[in-house]
């Protein structure tokens, strides 16, 4: 498939076709990670990964705070260590 580079702005842009979007679980907004291939001329595009606490509830990211705000002199102590 073939697509042009475009400018916008002060950058260049490629657009990427819907279907390979959605066939990618990406949508508008989505985080994605590049990388460049030089020895192949590539650029490869995926949905980046999410950090292990991004798929933390808000629920349980309050009880650690909680939990670290109850035992921090114990926990600080065994930093010490």
């Amino acid at each position: 498939m073939l697509r042009k580079v475009f400018k916008t702005g002060n950058s260049l842009v490629v657009s990427l076709p819907k279907d390979m979007l959605e066939s990618l679980g990406m949508t508008d907004g989505t985080e994605v990670s590049m990388e460049l291939d030089r020895k192949n001329h590539r650029i490869l595009i995926r949905p980046a990964e999410m950090p292990f606490a991004a798929s933390l509830s808000e629920e349980f990211a309050h009880q650690v705070s909680e939990f670290i705000q109850e035992y921090k002199p114990a926990l600080d102590a065994l930093a010490q260590k």
